[in-house]
């Protein structure tokens, strides 16, 4: 047995999907459950059957450095990211869940079983967690060029040295690698889809949630927010909303209709980010609020769609495939799910060389929200993780 972890398995791991142990059955759909009342026994009990590796606190704060500040590699929707080193020489990246932060235990939980069932090479591998007293604690492999937003946007650059270094960053992605990125993202989202044992929606896709490997190549990361379906449901009707501003579908933030096609959504916005370059709430007007979604979609129809391009990629775009994930990003965010692509046409719109005929519709354009004072204004929304419940407080605007 290894010094710094436990291993609880059976013989027939990844065979079943998680099932909560009986004495939590009663709260099995209460997201809030307490994290102090869950301890390692629990989770013994809970993942019966499942190959997870059990790591002790104190050979996670050996391999942090006590999380030290230098380590952390950014900040998740439920607490930081940190680098650490185990015992053994292993680089490995250690995701802190805050005390404070509204993960609750079966979210938590959700993350560990379903990163643990899925094998696909577009998807982060999960190594193993850490229970212990208020600590909840999920450890991944270390991805070492971090992730993608770090170099579509800049982020957490404010440690450079060089005023330059953004761009400098965005041109370490080039078209050719900016086009694998993208097929690669649509890889996983397929296999979520359709090939895992369960269909999954992840509910979160977005750019600082693409974690690159040495050669660049991406990964699907953060399921903490994920649905898992059977393969006989198509849809799910929730009371409480989760994910990312900017990035959900229509359906989903008013209505709290969840499915395949609401990951398709935010794979429109996602590819549509990447080929700019800039995130769906940087683009601004003096006299009207304009997102990327409506920017794309009025140089598309004015036939000026190249000039959505992020210019750091100067010579190195090919302009038909430019032009090809820009209609297809554009399909991607249509107003009704129903006139989505699936991730399958996805990937055969983007591989195959043939001419699209389907003609993108008006797509959803941004969200509006009724301000605390009462006044209803027009405005881009943040983009930051966020919880809440159905209310009558946001309306999508783009109708056809």
């Amino acid at each position: 047995m290894d010094r710094c972890c436990n291993r609880i398995c059976s013989a027939h791991t990844m065979s079943t999907p998680f099932m909560p142990s009986k004495r939590k059955a009663g709260k099995s759909n209460d997201l809030a459950d307490s994290i102090e009342s869950y301890d390692v026994k629990d989770l013994e009990a809970d993942f019966k059957g499942h190959d997870i590796k059990v790591f002790n606190f104190t050979s996670i704060l050996e391999a942090t450095m006590d999380f030290s500040p230098e380590n952390k590699l950014g900040q998740g929707g439920y607490g930081p990211v940190y680098k650490g080193i185990l015992a053994i020489g292993q680089e490995v990246a250690v995701k802190r869940l805050s005390k404070t932060s509204g993960q609750g235990i079966m979210e938590f939980k959700n993350e560990l079983v379903l990163i643990c069932e899925l094998q696909h090479t577009n998807l982060v591998q999960l190594l193993g967690c850490c229970i212990h007293e208020e600590e909840r604690i999920l450890i991944y492999e270390y991805m070492p060029n971090k992730s993608l937003d770090f170099y579509l946007f800049g982020e957490n650059m404010l440690k450079s040295i060089f005023a330059c270094d953004i761009v400098q960053k965005k041109k370490l992605l080039d078209w050719k690698k900016r086009f694998n990125i993208i097929e690669g993202i649509s890889q996983g989202l397929l296999y979520l889809h359709k090939y895992s044992k369960l269909k999954i929606i992840h509910r979160d896709l977005k750019a600082s949630n693409i974690v690159l490997d040495e050669n660049m190549h991406p990964k699907i990361a953060d399921f903490g927010m994920a649905r898992m379906f059977t393969q006989q449901e198509s849809t799910i009707n929730t009371n409480r909303i989760v994910g990312t501003y900017g990035y959900m579908s229509p359906e989903y933030a008013m209505e709290g209709v969840c499915s395949t096609k609401s990951d398709v959504y935010s794979f429109g916005v996602l590819l549509l980010e990447i080929v700019c370059g800039r995130k769906n709430n940087s683009f601004y007007d003096d006299h009207r609020p304009l997102n990327l979604i409506r920017h794309a979609w009025e140089l598309w129809n004015d036939g000026e769609y190249l000039k959505l391009m992020d210019p750091t990629l100067n010579d190195t775009f090919v302009p038909d495939e430019v032009k090809r994930c820009i209609h297809v990003g554009l399909l991607c965010v249509e107003q009704y799910a129903n006139d989505r692509p699936t991730m399958s046409d996805v990937i055969s719109m983007l591989t195959n060389k043939y001419e699209l005929t389907t003609i993108p519709r008006r797509p959803a354009f941004y969200v509006r929200r009724d301000i605390l004072d009462g006044e209803t204004t027009s405005k881009v929304p943040d983009t930051d993780t966020y919880s809440t419940t159905i209310s009558t407080s946001c309306e999508v605007e783009g109708k056809i």
